[in-house]
């Protein structure tokens, strides 16, 4: 696999989608075709607005970008079904150099291995199990083909059976005192040109008569073996040939080893690799939700590269990136926020301005090096630009997002002022979403010092929704706050019409003494001015947290 992702943080907003899509574009355009644009988190009400305004359709949705067992698996399967012939088994082991078959059935279900070891066991017995190198246990249909041979007269050919084969190589005293021993009905009599065997044989009645090395059958040895019922194949082998050959006749689920390990296909590789080392098995199927199996896992394909690369847009902390993205090589960060504890292997390339949105930065790259804007991005890129500055009024708002808004608008062809009523009309989370949903769809997880706490924002036109439910808004971040164990949980809830917020707080009571806001009841204050969460409420609530820490 080959692919660079570029993605924003978790519980994406407009300008992580729209800057995802935008930059996915430039890399495209810039000499990286592998370059997909992809979101980690559901998009809201507003987001679609924006994709359906543009007729863009969203990025792809990927949960966690860890090694997978599916990105290393070989998919193409190699194997046999329950009824095929150990002899058609064994050829397609030799042909395909390997020593291990998966055996399905026809809902692609893995009943069993089958192992060249095993089948060598079977078809060549060790001296004390000489009984067993006579068991023939196949259909007639199933040996003619396993000998390559004519079914000449047959009776129920498909009916499978335990047969004991027997070589006509004696006298004919000798052949009858050996026929009295056995059953007749399952007796496999293998003779070359032994006109007397035949015949004597045949008229005992046996199950079937191999005749070998190709010879003809004389036309009274038909009629006997049509009035006896005697079933008749002709072999085109060598009498010792055919011998050997009758016994990989048999059918491989019956010699199949039905005791095997398998991993689903979604598993993380980091999980199943220290089980799979310790496995006395050689190779894993790899089953989908279903239970089919999708492909085949063996110990060297973990010394497979996964090549999954990442860009991250709007954010460049792991904590608010996708699941796994430490597992993976990060190529660059593009983004407009203060820096995070993040490490990497190699240098990359990493652009982070203060701006007022990263769709101004992803913009700016196409203008500085004259790369063709597409309308349509150009529109994504606007709408995220003013999400986040809400239309250049938020106090992040910078001269040079100002300057890009008006080339973004001359692009697309759309007023920055006419879309941005526009899309702050398109959906409310707290007319639209439950509580849980509403306060998590954009929310961002920050860590400071050793202290961990969320931060979540929602635009609204007024705070008339806010008031009607604030209870349940209340429970609901308590219980986040609670379920992530983090010191609080914030939600900033923004009057886009005003530019005023309320603060919405869960936490405990000597970080709540910290907060010198006005406050307006238990867990809400009011925060005049105030629209930016990464401008003015994340300096603000860190301040507070390192008074916390300084005077505890």
């Amino acid at each position: 696999m080959s692919e660079v992702l570029v993605i924003g943080h978790r519980n994406p907003d407009t300008d992580a989608i729209c800057s995802a899509i935008g930059y996915a574009e430039f890399k495209r355009r810039t000499g990286m075709p592998e370059a997909v644009a992809a979101r980690c988190g559901d998009t809201n009400d507003r987001i679609d607005f924006v994709l359906n305004t543009f007729g863009v359709p969203a990025p792809k949705f990927v949960a966690d970008v860890s090694p997978k067992v599916r990105d290393v698996m070989q998919t193409r399967i190699l194997s046999v079904t329950p009824n095929t012939t150990a002899a058609a088994a064994l050829g397609l082991m030799d042909e395909r150099g390997v020593r291990i078959l998966p055996v399905l059935d026809g809902d692609r279900k893995c009943r069993g291995l089958l192992s060249l070891f095993k089948l060598s066991k079977f078809l060549f017995p060790a001296a004390n199990r000489l009984v067993d190198s006579r068991r023939v246990l196949s259909s007639l249909a199933n040996l003619a083909q396993t000998l390559h041979g004519d079914l000449l007269i047959a009776h129920q050919p498909d009916r499978e059976e335990d047969l004991t084969m027997m070589i006509g190589a004696m006298s004919v005293e000798s052949f009858s005192q050996r026929l009295d021993t056995f059953a007749r009905e399952k007796l496999l009599i293998v003779v070359g040109d032994r006109w007397d065997i035949q015949n004597l044989a045949i008229r005992e009645g046996v199950r079937a008569l191999v005749v070998t090395g190709g010879l003809k059958v004389e036309e009274k040895t038909f009629t006997a073996a049509r009035e006896k019922q005697v079933s008749l194949i002709s072999s085109p082998h060598d009498t010792a040939t055919t011998a050997a050959l009758c016994r990989a006749a048999v059918a491989v689920r019956h010699v199949l080893n039905e005791e095997f390990q398998s991993f689903r296909e979604h598993a993380p590789l980091a999980a199943v690799r220290e089980e799979a080392a310790g496995s006395g098995y050689k190779i894993f199927p790899v089953l989908d939700q279903q239970g089919g199996t999708v492909g085949i896992l063996s110990k060297t394909d973990f010394l497979k590269t996964v090549n999954r690369k990442l860009i991250l847009v709007d954010h460049n902390e792991l904590a608010q990136a996708v699941p796994g993205a430490e597992e993976v090589e990060i190529l660059e960060i593009i983004d407009h926020h203060r820096l995070g504890p993040m490490t990497t292997d190699q240098p990359i390339l990493f652009r982070n301005e203060p701006v007022g949105s990263t769709s101004t930065i992803v913009a700016d790259c196409f203008f500085r090096q004259g790369v063709t804007l597409p309308k349509a991005i150009a529109g994504l890129l606007l709408a995220g630009l003013v999400a986040d500055t809400l239309n250049l009024t938020s106090p992040t708002t910078t001269a040079h997002d100002v300057a890009v808004l008006r080339k973004l608008e001359a692009v697309a062809a759309v007023n920055a002022r006419t879309f941005t009523e526009q899309l702050f009309a398109s959906g409310s989370l707290l007319t639209l979403q439950p509580a849980p949903k509403a306060i998590t769809t954009d929310c961002k997880e920050y860590t400071e010092g050793r202290q961990r706490f969320s931060v979540a924002q929602i635009e609204e036109t007024g705070f008339d929704q806010f008031w009607k439910r604030k209870q349940e808004l209340l429970a609901a971040l308590a219980a986040y706050r609670l379920r992530h164990q983090y010191l609080f949980s914030a939600l900033l809830v923004t009057d886009v019409t005003t530019q005023n917020s309320l603060l919405v707080v869960a936490g405990d009571d000597d970080f709540f003494a910290r907060i010198d806001y006005p406050k307006l009841e238990p867990g809400i204050f009011n925060l005049r001015a105030v629209v930016s969460r990464k401008k003015q409420l994340l300096p603000f609530l860190t301040h507070c947290l390192r008074r916390l820490q300084a005077e505890g």
